[in-house]
């Protein structure tokens, strides 16, 4: 009787040490707001540059909104297909443009998941990445063919600091 009371023992001491091998914190890098206004700054400016008054919006990893910015003149459109395009970036971790395409080449799940709240498939938002990881998305909208160009600029002026 002792030995197998000795051995249940063994088991729940192993079983108790187990679990905090598999138990562990997820550690991730996130946006900080300056880092976020200087993406969404650059870019309005790079589209400014070219004659376009544009809004740009920045989302977190969870897909909401840290900064959104609408310059003088921009259409008042603007604001919200910056934001469904920074959204839709994250969430599906692709640039808008590549999105759009795969909604314009009849992919039935794009087609479904456009009717989601906040997905659009418009070219203008792309993901913010460190490494592989996704840690937020950008959209900018109100320069036709020239929105994320524009993204890529406001990524570019913070490029050092998401390595």
């Amino acid at each position: 009787m002792s030995s197998l009371l000795v051995s249940r023992a063994a088991i729940v001491v192993a079983a108790l040490l187990a679990v905090p091998a598999q138990a562990q914190l997820i550690t991730h890098r996130d946006l900080s707001y300056p880092m976020a206004r200087t993406i969404a700054e650059a870019a309005i400016e790079s589209c400014g540059a070219k004659g376009y008054a544009v809004s740009a919006v920045v989302v977190d990893r969870a897909g909401e909104v840290m900064v959104a910015m609408r310059a003088d003149n921009a259409g008042p459109h603007t604001m919200e297909n910056a934001r469904r395009k920074a959204y839709t970036a994250r969430s599906f971790r692709t640039a808008t443009s590549a999105y759009a395409k795969r909604y314009i080449d009849n992919d039935p799940v794009v087609h479904q998941q456009v009717t989601l709240p906040s997905v659009i498939a418009i070219p203008g938002g792309l993901p913010v990445k460190v490494g592989d990881d996704v840690i937020g998305g950008v959209g900018v909208s109100g320069s036709p063919g020239v929105d994320e160009p524009c993204v890529q600029a406001g990524l570019d002026k913070v490029a050092d600091l998401l390595k």
